[in-house]
């Protein structure tokens, strides 16, 4: 029982540490400045060439930028775009695009 209540603690508390980094969509607004170009205005590329980013999952969008920082994902146009983004930069991008949702 004293184990069940461990496992139940910790999927509590891994639960509560993702929400809790959770993104400022407005403050991922103002970074995400420089994905225009690529991405589009509204998140949606002009080209097929780069992905729509509008309505993705955050914590699928966080996790993809991670992976280009730390070089899982190894894309030579991403790296440069994502070298000086801090963790919260990050989060707060992948929040901002996670809340316009799907416009296509």
């Amino acid at each position: 029982m004293k184990q069940l209540a461990s496992i139940v603690s910790i999927l509590c508390l891994s639960l509560f540490a993702v929400v809790s980094h959770a993104g400022d969509a407005e403050a991922g607004k103002a970074k995400s400045v420089t994905c225009a170009a690529c991405h589009g205005g509204e998140g949606i590329s002009p080209t097929d060439i780069w992905p729509n980013l509008a309505g993705q999952k955050e914590q699928y969008l966080l996790a993809q930028l991670k992976a280009f920082k730390d070089g899982t994902r190894v894309n030579a146009q991403m790296a440069p775009m994502v070298a000086n983004l801090s963790e919260e930069d990050m989060a707060n991008i992948a929040a901002y695009y996670s809340s316009m949702g799907c416009k296509e």
